[in-house]
């Protein structure tokens, strides 16, 4: 063979080499989700697996939703939006198309360091695939490998008046969290810039670019749902196809997600927090057993005998059942029935043991994703790729109906 022809099937195997090695990551961990799943689960994810990686047109369901890279999820974050994104994979028809993005653009409506930013972002999305999202099912990517994105929010920003931003009020509890302030009213316009302002436009653009149908978010977004629905309505019937009367864009249906409000371990008066400067507060995924051993013993509870679920008169006891109750799927007026009798310490114990039994496998797979950097990279990269293909012919027709060329 010769020179020219070694070169050239060098250069081949080098081109070739990062798609193989993401490859083979998958099927690992495919593989390793795959002993948790019932048979019924396994030849489901065996024909999705089988799906060619060039996303195509479903007929079923469009699911979207996606998570800001603001540091290590707690708690209350995996009981929340995260175990129900893994259960919505697990139970979605074959028809179904999924799409969870890690939205660093959103991220940047508070200050940010940005070197935290950056491998808060790769920490996301190994954390997503350490819960169990598969790369193979979904499609999982960066929000800001996709300027698609960007394009639609400023094109809706165009047809959105001002006034139905000037009724969020998401944008004060923001400011609030990331403040630590005690309530909204200690917050104002002062504090707030254009792009905090207009993140709902932004929000709309990542759920109307896919064509989503559904959206399984919490009930505090509701009315970010309820202006993309605004929007799409808008668009479709200011800029409708003169030659047929169907509409663009569907109009997407918030779904509820059961979702446990797990409060803080320090004050059961407020949620779990990342933002809160007591760090016992909260259980991060990333917490050793003996760390969350330490901070579940010094829980805030109260000096009333016995174990009852009363979350108003008793909401630091109450949050700990509330917590067992996630972790062995139960309701929590039933666990506290089988404390009668029993001191907050056998119950703490317990709360403790399902805990770190519950995050043992995100944990320990976390731990091995961080070091495969170029797993995650090809990750990253295939998602931004699948994202592409499906929102380009969107925003061809959306240029076209606005006479861009």
């Amino acid at each position: 063979m010769s020179t020219a022809c070694l070169r050239r099937a060098a250069q081949k195997c080098k081109a070739t080499s990062s798609v193989s090695r993401g490859r083979l990551a998958q099927q690992r961990a495919a593989a390793y989700y795959s002993t948790s799943q019932s048979g019924e689960e396994e030849r489901g994810r065996d024909s999705a697996s089988s799906t060619p990686t060039t996303p195509t047109r479903v007929h079923g369901r469009t699911y979207f939703s996606g998570i800001q890279p603001t540091g290590v999820p707690h708690l209350g974050n995996y009981l929340g939006a995260l175990q129900n994104w893994v259960k919505l994979q697990r139970q979605a028809a074959p028809d179904d198309e999924l799409i969870f993005s890690v939205v660093g653009w959103h991220a940047l409506t508070l200050p940010q360091d940005r070197k935290a930013l950056f491998e808060a972002q790769k920490d996301i999305l190994a954390i997503l695939l350490a819960i169990g999202i598969d790369p193979l099912r979904c499609i999982l990517f960066y929000q800001n490998h996709n300027s698609d994105h960007l394009e639609l929010a400023w094109l809706l920003n165009c047809i959105t008046p001002t006034g139905k931003l000037r009724r969020m009020t998401t944008w004060k509890a923001r400011l609030a969290d990331s403040r630590n302030a005690n309530d909204e009213s200690e917050v104002d316009e002062s504090l707030l810039n254009v792009g905090l302002f207009t993140y709902p436009v932004l929000q709309a653009a990542d759920i109307l670019v896919y064509k989503a149908t559904h959206v399984p978010v919490g009930e505090d977004q509701q009315q970010h749902i309820e202006l993309c629905r605004d929007l799409a309505d808008i668009f479709n019937r200011q800029l409708k196809d003169e030659t047929d009367n169907v509409p663009l864009f569907p109009l997407p249906r918030q779904l509820f997600t059961p979702s446990k409000r797990i409060l803080s371990l320090r004050d059961p008066s407020s949620k779990m927090s990342k933002s809160t400067p007591d760090v016992k507060s909260r259980i991060l995924l990333t917490d050793t057993p003996e760390e969350i051993r330490d901070k579940i013993r010094s829980a805030v509870t109260d000096s009333i005998q016995g174990i009852t679920y009363d979350p108003v008169n008793r909401p630091g006891t109450s949050n700990l059942l509330t917590i067992l109750a996630a972790c062995e799927e139960a309701d929590p007026a039933e666990v506290a029935r089988r404390y009668s009798g029993k001191h907050h310490g056998h119950l703490k114990a317990d709360v403790t043991d399902a805990v770190v039994e519950m995050l043992r496998r995100p944990r320990a797979e976390l731990l091995r994703l961080r070091e495969d950097p170029g797993y995650l990279a090809d990750v990253g990269r295939e998602g931004a790729e699948k994202a592409k293909m499906r929102s380009r012919p969107t925003m061809q027709i959306v240029r076209e109906r606005l006479g861009l060329l």
